[in-house]
């Protein structure tokens, strides 16, 4: 039988936010992936020339297939762009490349966020993994008797999305830096890789809202138990 308790509606704003942040990217990338680069320069080629010009010329930069599936590993110390950036000449491809290129200027100068991030990643896989069991024996047991890990638990990840957002914010910087510096976008372009990047921004920021809800919802939970 499923239990709703009565701080349920705690997961409402990060849903909401979470919602208008998927929309917002998908409009604003749909947007400007019409909009040539006046370079006329491919995603893959703008992030191989930031590589290159930042003696990170063993940093491959390979496609991936799926939408927006743009990544850095630092695991591979690869970059992977989706087929539409890699291959992509628009304002909104260039961006993208850019900013995972962004990544790969940060492992490179050891940029602490990122080493802090890096060092999270299995634990915090371990707890994304136990968050769906949590779900799962939640609404079949009642969210209350599973409160003090389901703090543990989600206060990893809150943590690991915090931490999350300065990585993510500080790796635009550096692309917008980048394009402009090398001359892959002109000054009248900046502003619009600033919309696309803020807009993939924006979804980092709903995923840490939402952890945060999700925390303080079991915090309550946790406290209304000790109460008893």
């Amino acid at each position: 039988m499923m239990i709703i308790d009565q701080y349920w509606w705690f997961a409402i704003p990060g849903i909401i936010l979470g919602l208008y942040a998927q929309m917002k990217l998908s409009s604003t990338y749909n947007k400007f992936v019409q909009v040539g680069v006046e370079s006329g320069v491919s995603g893959a080629e703008a992030a191989r020339d930031i590589l290159d010009r930042s003696g990170l010329g063993e940093v491959p930069v390979e496609e991936v297939a799926g939408h927006l599936t743009d990544h850095y590993d630092p695991m591979k110390r690869a970059l992977f762009l989706s087929s539409d950036n890699y291959h992509g000449r628009s304002v909104a491809a260039v961006g993208v490349a850019a900013h995972e290129a962004g990544h790969a200027l940060q492992h490179k100068e050891a940029y602490a966020p990122l080493k802090l991030r890096m060092a999270l990643v299995p634990i915090t896989g371990f707890a994304s993994q136990a968050s769906m069991w949590i779900f799962l024996l939640g609404y079949m047991m009642g969210f209350a008797k599973i409160a003090g890990i389901a703090v543990i638990v989600f206060g990893i990840i809150a943590i690991f999305q915090l931490i999350t957002l300065p990585v993510e914010f500080d790796a635009s910087r550096r692309a917008k830096e980048q394009l402009l510096r090398l001359g892959l976008v002109q000054n009248r372009e900046s502003v619009a890789v600033s919309k696309v990047l803020n807009a993939a921004a924006l979804t980092y920021v709903a995923a840490m809202v939402s952890s945060l809800f999700m925390l303080l919802h079991f915090v309550m939970l946790a406290r209304g138990n000790d109460r008893d």
